[in-house]
C-alpha cells in the first residue's frame, strides 16, 4: 500500500503569462466571458517523463466532454477542505473499483491541477472534474503513486441572487464584496466547483489576473473561441458591480481579486442562486 504524500497548502502558485490572442479566447471584450485560451502545452512535464494518458480515454480538462461521470449529489455542501494533485496523470473512475472514464493530467492551464475532494469510500477518493457536464465526478484511489495531498483552509461562496462573493478562512469571514455576476440569458451556474487556474495576461485591461473555475455556462457551449468555462475576474468600471451583466463569470473589484490570488488552487467555490 503506497501512502499518500501530503503537502503545504501554503504553496506559491506559477501564473502563466496569457498573450493577447489567448485573452481574447477566455474574455470576450467588452462584455464578458466564457472562453478559455487554446489548451497550452504541460508545464510539468515532458513525453518523456510524463506518462501519456490511457489509450481511449479523454483527459479531464476544462476542453473535454466526460462521459458517464457520476453527477455530483450534494452540490451545495462544503467541504472538509481536502485537495488532491496527480503528480502524474491519474485514471479516473465512474465508481469505486469502477468503469475507467478519463484521465486526470498534472496540469491544466499551465497550472497544476488541484481537485477537491467530495467524498470518501475506503481507500477511494470522489473529486470535482474540470469536464463538461456541469458537476462532473469521479473516482481516483488514494493510493495512487505520486498522488499529493494538501488541506486549505479557504472558501469561496457566491450568491448569485444578492451578487455577493464572500471569501472564508477556516470558517470566519476574510471578506465580502458587491459583484457583478451573470444575466438573465447567461446566468451563473449554481453548485459546487473550484479554483482551476491563475492566469496572468500579457495586458492587463480589462483584468490583471484570471482565475477559471471548473465549470462551464449553462446555456453557451462556447464563448469567444472556447469552451464557455466560467471565471473570477476583474472589471475597470466599478458601476457593473451588484448587476447581472455578464456572460456567466464574476467580475470582482481589485481588491477581492487580490485576496482570491493566494487562495491556493483546487479551493472549494460554493454558488448559489
Amino acid at each position: 500500500m503506497r501512502r499518500v504524500r501530503s503537502v503545504p497548502v501554503t504553496r506559491r502558485v506559477r501564473t502563466r503569462i496569457l498573450p493577447a490572442a489567448g485573452l481574447a479566447a477566455l474574455m470576450a471584450l467588452p462584455a464578458g466571458c466564457g472562453g478559455t485560451p487554446p489548451r497550452p502545452a504541460a508545464a510539468g512535464g515532458s513525453p518523456a517523463t510524463s506518462p501519456a494518458p490511457a489509450a481511449g480515454l479523454p483527459e479531464s480538462t476544462t476542453h473535454t466532454t466526460v462521459r458517464g461521470a457520476p453527477r455530483d449529489l450534494t452540490p451545495t455542501y462544503v467541504t472538509d477542505g481536502l485537495v488532491v494533485h496527480p503528480s502524474t496523470p491519474a485514471r479516473v473512475l465512474d465508481a469505486p473499483g469502477g468503469r475507467p472514464i478519463a484521465t486526470l493530467p498534472t496540469t491544466q492551464l499551465g497550472s497544476p491541477t488541484w481537485v477537491p475532494v467530495v467524498d470518501r469510500s475506503g481507500g477511494w477518493y470522489q473529486v470535482l472534474l474540470p469536464s463538461k457536464p456541469n458537476h462532473a465526478t469521479g473516482w481516483i484511489p488514494s493510493a495512487q503513486a505520486g498522488l499529493r495531498t494538501a488541506r486549505t483552509p479557504y472558501l469561496v461562496r457566491v450568491d448569485v441572487t444578492r451578487r455577493r462573493l464572500a471569501l472564508y478562512r477556516s470558517g470566519r469571514p476574510v471578506g465580502r464584496w458587491s459583484v457583478a455576476v451573470g444575466g438573465a440569458r447567461t446566468p451563473t451556474p449554481a453548485g459546487r466547483t473550484f479554483l482551476l487556474a491563475l492566469l496572468r495576461p500579457a495586458r492587463p485591461e480589462p483584468s490583471p489576473l484570471l482565475i477559471p473555475l471548473g465549470v462551464h455556462s449553462a446555456t453557451l457551449d462556447t464563448f469567444g473561441g472556447g469552451p464557455g468555462t466560467v471565471a473570477l475576474h476583474g472589471w475597470p468600471d466599478r458601476s457593473v458591480f451588484g448587476r447581472a451583466i455578464s456572460h456567466g463569470c464574476v467580475r470582482v473589484p481589485e481588491d477581492a481579486l487580490r485576496a482570491l490570488s493566494r487562495v491556493p488552487l483546487g479551493t472549494l467555490v460554493l454558488i448559489t442562486g
